[in-house]
């Protein structure tokens, strides 16, 4: 079990220098060392917030939050992450629909560039709430910040570049994790007996690889390590037994 912790600690790390809060990441991770979903779900959502919060506050100090596009899609997303952490998914289909969001940072991190500042665009503030909308629906239902499809979609809009994606996705993620959680205690929540040395090995992850991502670190090679560790991750859940 401690090549778990280990891994937690570079998964978070990973994660956190491209600003995400990484729930993805701990999930399949969980998954694959056969942890139950009940458990998974809120654990990760924890993790998220610690993670997604210092990856935010490192890129806000870089000055690349975009605030009025953040409070536009968390407005939509906050009641409906509060609704999808009420309802509760069979385990093989609650797998393979992680599986198939992974399938989303893989996607950008291999093949989207960030665009130069002459071609950013405003962005249409009803495609923000519809966004925010099912991102946040898909953030409480799978136990993820959202981070991983809204940024994405912010770069292929091209309303923000790779590192405003990044402070508006790590704020994001922490107040759909924040809904999330709300939504599943009112169902009834589990918690993992370790729970506090997985937010510990996170915890010192995010905090190093939020610190190294906004200001040292190349982004494209963090990019295609991170989506070759989903990719298999991803295979794993859609196409085995797990």
């Amino acid at each position: 079990m401690e090549w778990f912790y280990i891994i937690l600690f570079f998964v978070a790390f990973l994660y956190a220098s491209v600003g995400h809060g990484g729930a993805s990441g701990y999930l399949a991770l969980m998954a694959l060392y056969g942890i139950a979903p009940q458990e998974m779900k809120p654990t990760a959502l924890v993790l998220n917030l610690f993670v997604s919060l210092t990856s935010f506050v490192q890129y806000y100090r870089g000055h690349f939050f975009k605030r009025n596009l953040f409070l536009t899609v968390a407005a939509a997303s906050i009641p409906m992450a509060f609704i999808g952490g009420t309802i509760t998914l069979d385990d093989n289909l609650y797998k393979r629909v992680l599986g198939v969001l992974l399938l989303f940072p893989i996607i950008r991190f291999f093949f989207f560039r960030s665009p130069g500042e002459g071609e950013l665009k405003p962005y249409n503030i009803f495609g923000a709430v519809a966004i925010g909308a099912v991102v946040g629906l898909l953030s409480g239902l799978i136990g993820i910040g959202g981070g991983i499809i809204l940024s994405p979609l912010l770069i292929l809009l091209k309303w923000t570049d790779q590192k405003q994606s990044a402070a508006v996705s790590a704020a994001f993620i922490f107040v759909n994790s924040l809904s999330g959680l709300g939504g599943m205690f009112a169902q009834g929540i589990t918690f993992n007996s370790d729970m506090w040395l997985y937010i510990a090995a996170a915890f010192v992850g995010g905090l190093l690889g939020a610190y190294l991502g906004s200001k040292k670190l190349n982004q494209n090679a963090l990019k295609h390590v991170l989506a070759t560790v989903l990719l298999m991750a991803a295979y794993k859940l859609l196409f085995t037994t797990v």
